[in-house]
């Protein structure tokens, strides 16, 4: 099952004329598109999937996401999809 994680903006840049950024996820970080969110700037949250920030997230939410994907013993398993990615 692949999840959409939310991940935490740390660094922003452009690589071959893409934006770009460096996300962290629970210990995880990823390289991540950032085009389809033009305007999400460092400290903010994204809800990420296969490798694209999909949507911007408030803090909270992220980290109530992230709390009920490891109760649900879910979060393990969508780390390990980001770290085989």
């Amino acid at each position: 099952m692949c999840l959409a994680i939310p991940g935490l903006v740390e660094t922003i840049y452009e690589a071959d004329g893409i934006r770009m950024g460096r996300l962290q996820f629970g210990g995880v970080t990823k390289e991540v598109c950032l085009e389809y969110l033009p305007n999400i700037a460092v400290g903010e949250y994204a809800i990420v999937h296969v490798g694209f920030a999909i949507s911007r997230i408030d803090e909270q939410s992220a980290l109530e996401s992230l709390r009920t994907f490891a109760e649900l013993g879910l979060l393990e398993e969508g780390l390990e999809e980001l770290r085989n990615s």
